[in-house]
């Protein structure tokens, strides 16, 4: 294998590996987005549920008032 070629070849690694390092921030950085968007929407789904709860006191079957 020739010089030149080895060298060509130790460059690609070079970037592939810090392609890599960068493609592995971006997930890290995903993750931690999807879990705080996974804690607002449970934190939503409560709040909703504690709103359709109240809600469930009012009588549903009753007439309007022109009636």
């Amino acid at each position: 294998m020739s010089e030149e070629r080895l060298v060509d070849i130790e460059v690609k690694l070079a970037h592939q590996e810090q392609l890599l390092i960068d493609l592995d921030k971006v997930v890290t950085q995903q993750q931690s987005r999807i879990m705080q968007l996974e804690a607002l929407c449970n934190r939503l789904i409560e709040r909703v549920r504690s709103f359709a709860g109240g809600a469930s006191d009012a009588p549903h079957d009753d007439k309007p008032p022109h009636y």
